[in-house]
């Protein structure tokens, strides 16, 4: 059908039915299928927040970022989220693959268009602020509380190990607006080799359930996109350095472009650039082509 939408063709299929007027997953009316049960449990535990989201469930997918992209440039609205049982070509940030299983992650992407001239500095930052923030809300009153912790400028991290990441991702031609991928490991899955799994981390939490974690990193997404949109990283940048893992420690900074430099880290300034002393001078280090490792 000309001018249709696809990515709302493949929502309205999936049991969505949208509100043409504000352009939001609203419940459907009972035509005698039931909307698939992920999303009617998301959208319950969201309550009215659900609204600002459009959710689509995909049994598998080779990324949920590259759904998104071609469903952004198609035109689909701003809080569109793309969550996936099953990701089979995940990325990373530096052209790595995300390892995940079936079961074992949360694995979705999140569609925001923020207002025309909006600058994106710091966006991956508080994206990280807003999932550590949400994951100390489920592990409140638990042996995990107080554990997550943020690596500059995209890794959660739990007891010092990656637990997730993100992966930011701009429009082309449209700078204001961007798919956020975001990982969570729920388990560490059995097969995940060695190496990996000696860096990494999962939430392990027996209470936790997917459907309400959903609901809980999207409200959470909402509220520090809505701030970011307003007055950009600064006024995020304490609440993130709070829980900086590698605040005034001595670390190693690698890049593609030079050899690693030893050095201290000094946190990250109100646009998100590393603060990075090293022979008495502080330099800004620009998200990119840099990883940040314990010295």
């Amino acid at each position: 059908m000309p001018g249709r939408n696809p990515a709302r063709a493949e929502t309205a299929a999936s049991g969505i039915r949208y509100s043409p007027s504000a352009q939001r997953a609203v419940p459907p009316r009972d035509t005698g299928t039931n909307m698939p049960a992920t999303i009617a449990a998301i959208a319950a535990r969201l309550g009215p927040l659900a609204r600002r989201f459009d959710i689509d469930v995909l049994d598998t997918c080779d990324s949920t970022n590259a759904v998104l992209l071609a469903r952004a440039e198609a035109g689909a609205p701003s809080g569109t989220v793309v969550i996936a049982n099953e990701q089979t070509a995940g990325r990373g940030r530096r052209g790595r693959n995300w390892f995940a299983s079936r079961g074992d992650s949360l694995i979705f992407s999140l569609l925001w268009r923020f207002a025309p001239g909006t600058a994106p500095a710091g966006l991956s930052l508080a994206v990280g602020l807003a999932v550590a923030q949400a994951l100390e809300k489920v592990s409140a009153g638990t042996q995990s509380a107080g554990d997550v912790a943020l690596k500059w400028p995209n890794d959660i991290l739990k007891g010092g190990r990656k637990l997730g990441g993100i992966l930011v991702e701009l429009l082309p031609g449209v700078p204001h607006a961007a798919v956020i991928g975001i990982g969570v490991n729920l388990r560490l899955p059995p097969e995940m080799p060695d190496d990996l799994r000696a860096t990494s981390a999962a939430l392990d939490s027996p209470d936790a359930e997917e459907n309400g974690l959903y609901a809980v990193l999207l409200a959470e997404l909402l509220a520090i996109l809505e701030r970011f949109g307003a007055s950009g990283f600064a006024p995020l940048s304490s609440d993130w350095l709070a829980r900086h893992a590698f605040q005034n420690a001595s670390v190693l900074l690698a890049s593609d472009f030079g050899a690693p430099r030893h050095g201290i880290c000094r946190g990250v300034d109100a646009d998100g650039a590393l603060l990075f002393e090293a022979g008495g001078r502080v330099e800004r280090v620009l998200s990119g082509e840099v990883s940040l490792r314990p010295a």
